[in-house]
């Protein structure tokens, strides 16, 4: 965990204003590997923050903008290839804002806090899809507790699809 105590993160809707940081973001060579060119990306963030499959969501920390995570409902979108995941399962993409936040614990710790804040409002299953050459994503969603179900190549790319199950009562 970052700085060895526990962080309280706040996610909040994106709106137009925050579009020019997370332009950058996603333009920084942590974030081109693995994102689609920025252009594309932050359409595809304004599109969402109209939709109701994908809610883009800024990760905040001590009031200051860090990362960049959504939402999705994969049985909202038709074709979805994670549809075959129980019903009300939900799907997560991060993304770690500057370079130097990298490495530090935030991933595992922002995933881990948002999953358990989705499995207090009902949702049963938690899933994240790194590609499978992201080893650094990969650690730190199994730090969170994430498990591999399986690997696939979609029509989003190649991926190994991680799940978190809610716990049982």
């Amino acid at each position: 965990m970052p700085n060895s105590a526990k962080q309280t993160y706040v996610f909040r809707d994106v709106e137009e204003d925050d579009l020019p940081l997370l332009h950058d973001w996603l333009a920084q060579p942590h974030n081109v590997e693995w994102w689609d060119d920025a252009d594309e990306a932050i359409e595809e963030i304004r599109e969402a923050m109209d939709s109701v499959e994908t809610e883009p969501l800024i990760v905040e920390l001590k009031g200051k903008p860090i990362a960049y995570l959504q939402c999705y409902d994969p049985h909202l979108e038709e074709g979805h290839p994670y549809q075959d995941q129980p019903f009300g399962t939900l799907g997560l993409d991060i993304s770690i804002g500057e370079p130097e936040l990298i490495g530090v614990g935030h991933g595992s710790a922002i995933v881990s806090q948002f999953a358990e804040q989705l499995f207090e409002e009902g949702c049963p299953r938690v899933i994240i899809d790194p590609h499978p050459d992201n080893a650094r994503a990969i650690r730190a969603y199994e730090k969170a507790g994430f498990r591999e179900l399986y690997r696939i190549a979609s029509i989003y790319g190649e991926a190994v699809l991680m799940a978190l199950d809610a716990p049982a009562d």
